[in-house]
């Protein structure tokens, strides 16, 4: 009896590992198939990301990720040389201390030789990119970005999306003051009061320092294992510039009750809230982030329109419209489009079943959306309903 229930736990074992590398197949056949059309289906790459799992490989990396951010990789210019970029430089000796401790942010068991030809690499793109936009200013934590970026896709192109980046996603973090940086983290407790304000009542007066190397790293500084890393950056490059804070948020949620069980003392809650997990749940924070963005986007946590062009969300149309191919939007209006005749089919259905079968039927139907659910990607119905957010001419309102 027992050889038999081995063998039969063996078979299914095996039964869902082919179902999950099929599944793993038919997305990467539909991430090359968006990459090969003419022109590119960005709007499909951006589901790809957002959808379970990611972009799954490095590889599938660097062939996206400069489409997000509309990086043409055609031709792209060499790095000057590493002198001639750290001679006179003010951030040199900052930028030199901050990456000569990033020791844990490499691969365990690289040779030391790589790893350091990677940390000389690592300074350079970070000088050039402040070499060639002076309006920016060198953050602590800026270099958990870029060497995230350098690992996934080399120098020359890490440098390009870097670039991108900062001009746009990292402007807020990257002014002279941290006032920005600050309007940004007071997002996290208006979320938080709007989802639940029992933990938000809890926590307030801890402030939102704790959060603030998760919001400039993108979580690259606190999360050890690099898969979970990429994994995000997958889901915050598709997405809008401050879903990162939604994130922050999500996490702080879903540890309400280690939250609410926690000593009333702001040293215990804020020493519990710096102590992120390792092994959090993130496909499905990811699906939580994105629906709380569609329940409470920017716009409407906040009417203050005069703080919003202070900010890079404020102008994240014009990164937007610089490719017209490219928008975010387009995503979402077509997943909104697409659930719409999801739900008018099945509003069609139970009306049918409500005439001809008996009440327990609605239980079917639930299923039935759950099964949609599962099989469209949760998380990028959970962008749909933003599209109304992300119009090409939105003017996003953030911050009192």
């Amino acid at each position: 009896m027992w050889c038999e229930v081995v063998s039969l736990l063996r078979s299914l074992g095996s039964a869902l590992v082919s179902y999950f590398d099929a599944k793993k197949k038919r997305k990467v056949a539909e991430i090359y198939q968006a990459l090969n059309s003419d022109p590119i289906d960005v709007p499909k790459l951006r589901r790809m990301a957002i959808s379970k799992g990611g972009l799954l490989t490095d590889e599938i990396r660097c062939k996206v990720w400069p489409k997000l951010l509309s990086v043409n990789t055609d031709n792209l210019p060499p790095l000057p040389a590493g002198k001639e970029l750290r001679q006179d430089n003010k951030d040199y000796q900052q930028v030199l201390l901050d990456v000569r401790r990033s020791l844990r942010r490499f691969p365990p068991g690289m040779p030391d030789d790589q790893r350091e030809g990677l940390q000389e690499e690592l300074i350079d793109i970070i000088l050039h990119v402040l070499k060639r936009n002076p309006q920016l200013h060198y953050y602590q934590g800026y270099h958990d970005i870029v060497v995230t970026f350098l690992l996934v896709v080399g120098d020359r192109l890490a440098t390009a999306l870097v670039e991108k980046l900062s001009v746009h996603h990292l402007r807020d973090f990257m002014y002279p003051t941290m006032d920005n940086t600050k309007q940004i983290l007071n997002y996290l407790m208006l979320i938080i009061d709007q989802v639940n304000p029992e933990v938000h009542d809890f926590i307030a007066e801890v402030g939102t320092i704790f959060a603030l190397s998760w919001l400039i790293t993108w979580f690259g500084h606190v999360l050890s294992d690099f898969r979970h890393v990429v994994r995000l950056y997958d889901f915050f490059l598709a997405c809008h510039p401050l879903m990162p804070i939604y994130f922050a948020a999500v996490i702080v949620l879903h540890r309400k009750q280690e939250v609410l069980d926690c000593e009333c003392d702001m040293a215990s809650v804020h020493h519990l809230l710096c102590q992120i997990p390792q092994d959090l749940p993130y496909e499905s924070l990811i699906s939580k982030a994105g629906e709380i963005f569609v329940q409470f986007p920017p716009s409407k946590l906040t009417k203050e329109a005069a703080q919003a062009e202070r900010t890079a969300a404020s102008t994240f149309k014009d990164f937007e419209l610089a490719s017209v191919q490219q928008r975010p939007d387009t995503v979402l209006r077509q997943r909104f489009r697409e659930r719409m005749r999801g739900e008018e089919r099945l509003r069609g259905e139970e009306r049918t079943k409500s005439i001809l079968t008996k009440p327990r039927t609605n239980r079917f139907v639930k299923l039935a959306v759950m099964g949609l659910t599962v099989a469209l990607g949760a998380a990028a119905l959970a962008m749909v309903k933003s599209a109304l957010e992300w119009a090409p001419k939105f003017q996003l309102q953030i911050f009192p």
